[in-house]
C-alpha cells in the first residue's frame, strides 16, 4: 500500500488544500491527513475545530484519515508506517521552508521522502493566513474554502 502523510495546521482548511489532496489521491492508495497542534503558531481555531473542518472537507474521499498530532513528523511517519510527506508549495517563499524542513526531516530519518505538489493556478495565491486575515475583518471568505468547512467556520464565530 503506497501511503502518504499530508501534515500541516489547516487553521483553517482552505481550496489550495483540497485541491493538493485531489491530486495526491491519484498517487497514493491512502492518504493521512496529519492536523498539527501547532501551539507556537497560536492557531485561530483549536485543533479538534481544525480537525473537524479537515474530516468534513474531505468526507467524500474515500482514501484520506484525518487525525491530529502534536509529535515530530519522523515519529508520527514510524507510527503510520508512512515515509512519504506531502507539501505544497505556492509561490518561491514557500520553496526555501520547505526545502528545510525537507532536509530537515531527512537527516532525522534517511528513508522519509518529501513530495511538493503545487496547487492549481487558481488557487496559488489562497492560503490559511490569507483566508485568517480576511476573517479578521469579517470578509468573505466563501470562494476561499471549501463549503463544509466555511459552514463550520461560520457556526463558530457566532
Amino acid at each position: 500500500m503506497r501511503r502518504a502523510i499530508y501534515p500541516g495546521t489547516f487553521d483553517p482548511i482552505t481550496n489550495g488544500h483540497l485541491d493538493i489532496v485531489k491530486r495526491a489521491c491519484k498517487m497514493f492508495d491512502e492518504i493521512i491527513i496529519a492536523v498539527a497542534q501547532s501551539q507556537s503558531k497560536n492557531p485561530m481555531f483549536s485543533l479538534e475545530q481544525r480537525i473537524d473542518m479537515v474530516k468534513a472537507a474531505t468526507q467524500n474521499f474515500p482514501k484520506i484519515k484525518v487525525i491530529g498530532f502534536e509529535n515530530l513528523l519522523v515519529n508520527l511517519s514510524d507510527e503510520l508506517d508512512a515515509n512519504i510527506i506531502i507539501r505544497g508549495l505556492r509561490a518561491v517563499s514557500d520553496f526555501e521552508y520547505e526545502l528545510q524542513m525537507g532536509y530537515a526531516n531527512a537527516s532525522l530519518k534517511k528513508e522519509l521522502e518529501t513530495i511538493y505538489l503545487m496547487p492549481s493556478l487558481e488557487h496559488a495565491f489562497v492560503s490559511s493566513s490569507v483566508v485568517r486575515s480576511i476573517l479578521h475583518f469579517d470578509g468573505k471568505i466563501d470562494h476561499l474554502v471549501p463549503k463544509e468547512a466555511y459552514s463550520m467556520i461560520e457556526g463558530y464565530r457566532r
